[in-house]
């Protein structure tokens, strides 16, 4: 495998657990672009969100996507809001087969409503945000190559779907 199998969509949609699977089955290298910013910052990206702001963290974002873009034959699993930077999706299509997994902001809200790390939640309201930040990008997301149900609870059906694409 020479192209990078990039894995993109809102959180909660599935891409790190199906990014760890299709990495056991190929025997890829997984990158999680999130876990790079919280080692290069030695903070969590709530920290990251709270110390630094949202700007600053969509800046290294940018800077870790140009890096590990360059690479052959990984697989990348990106954080949900990757995609807002224009120059992220042009350097992971250029470099990649870019997966957008979809799943619905109900299907969303259920998996994620109790996680206390996700600093774009901490709002009254969360279902609102989540359905509010999911229609913003979701014009984003459809730019990728293939879009893939990630809806059920399973994680088979997509692993699958993305394996016959490449």
């Amino acid at each position: 495998m020479k192209k990078n199998i990039v894995l993109i969509g809102f959180m909660g949609s599935g891409k790190s657990l199906i990014a760890r699977e299709l990495g056991k089955r190929l025997g890829s290298e997984v990158v999680v672009t999130d876990a790079l910013a919280e080692l290069g910052e030695g903070q969590t990206i709530d920290q990251i969100f709270k110390s630094k702001g949202e700007a600053y963290f969509r800046d290294l974002e940018v800077s870790i996507i140009k890096e590990i873009s360059l690479r052959q034959g990984i697989i990348i699993d990106c954080g949900g809001g990757v995609v807002l930077r224009k120059e992220n999706l042009q350097h992971l299509k250029h470099h990649g087969i870019v997966f957008y997994l979809q799943a619905s902001p109900e299907v969303i809200y259920q998996r994620i409503k109790n996680e206390k790390h996700r600093p774009l939640l901490q709002v009254p309201d969360p279902l609102g945000c989540i359905k509010e930040l999911y229609n913003q990008r979701l014009p984003l997301y459809s730019q990728a190559d293939f879009t893939i149900d990630a809806s059920d609870a399973s994680i088979e059906s997509p692993v699958v779907e993305i394996l016959k694409k490449i």
